[in-house]
């Protein structure tokens, strides 16, 4: 009777330990790739506040999508993002328009009191994934917003980026877009440092006050004139 459990035990005790290999499998963790932007060294270049930056739902999550070949989205097995993906791709933007304008003055929104743009920058992003077989895309629209609050430039981004194949690979593809996408609104950035300043608006005069009644009736009155009446006939002809 011992003699027949022991195999089944042993192959019980098989079971388990594959599950838990396949439980406690490593899962790596990534991070968008800021590439290597250039330090700005103006503390009074061109103000512009970065944002909102609105990403869309399917990217808020920590699960790394993986695009297959109908179109679907699925989970990714083997890695995820090391933390919000919406903050790597603010970090990442800002950085980069930072480095390109050469500005210290480039803020993420919402501003600190007292910070007063020359531009605003509104991004919607409304597509970033890749997958094993599909390449890295890149769907965004930006509009650019000058101080006197008037769009000045509106435009519709599609950027696209091959890769190896590896979640690695995938995910500095995905960088790369962003960078690409900074390195444009940079690009039509530029011009709008050359805005006119505002001029102020002409003050009124402040009316004078009326004087009071007493002062008014001290005045001396100017006579009206009246009509002469004369006898004499004026005749037509």
């Amino acid at each position: 009777m011992t003699a027949l459990r022991l195999p089944f035990i042993l192959m019980l005790a098989g079971v388990f330990g594959l599950a838990g290999c396949s439980v406690h499998q490593p899962v790596s963790l990534y991070q968008l790739d800021s590439g290597s932007p250039v330090q700005p060294a103006q503390s009074a270049g061109l103000a512009v506040l970065l944002g909102p930056v609105t990403v869309a739902d399917y990217l808020q999550r920590e699960t790394l999508l993986q695009r297959q070949p109908d179109g679907s989205l699925q989970a990714s097995t083997d890695g995820r993002w090391a933390g919000s993906l919406s903050s790597d791709i603010d970090q990442l933007l800002l950085r980069q328009v930072a480095g390109h304008l050469d500005s210290q003055r480039v803020v993420l929104s919402p501003a600190t009191t007292g910070f007063t743009p020359d531009v605003q920058v509104l991004l919607t992003i409304t597509r970033l994934d890749s997958g094993e077989k599909q390449p890295a895309i890149l769907d965004a629209q930006w509009r650019l917003i000058d101080r006197r609050g008037q769009v000045r430039d509106n435009r519709i981004i599609h950027l696209q980026e091959q890769h190896t194949g590896s979640t690695a690979a995938q995910v500095q593809a995905q960088g790369a877009l962003l960078q690409k996408l900074a390195e444009q609104l940079s690009v039509a950035l530029k011009p709008l440092a050359n805005q006119p300043p505002i001029a102020e608006a002409p003050r009124k005069p402040a009316a004078k006050p009326a004087a009071p009644a007493a002062e008014q009736e001290k005045q001396p009155k100017i006579p009206m004139a009246a009509p002469i009446r004369t006898d004499m006939e004026v005749f037509r002809f």
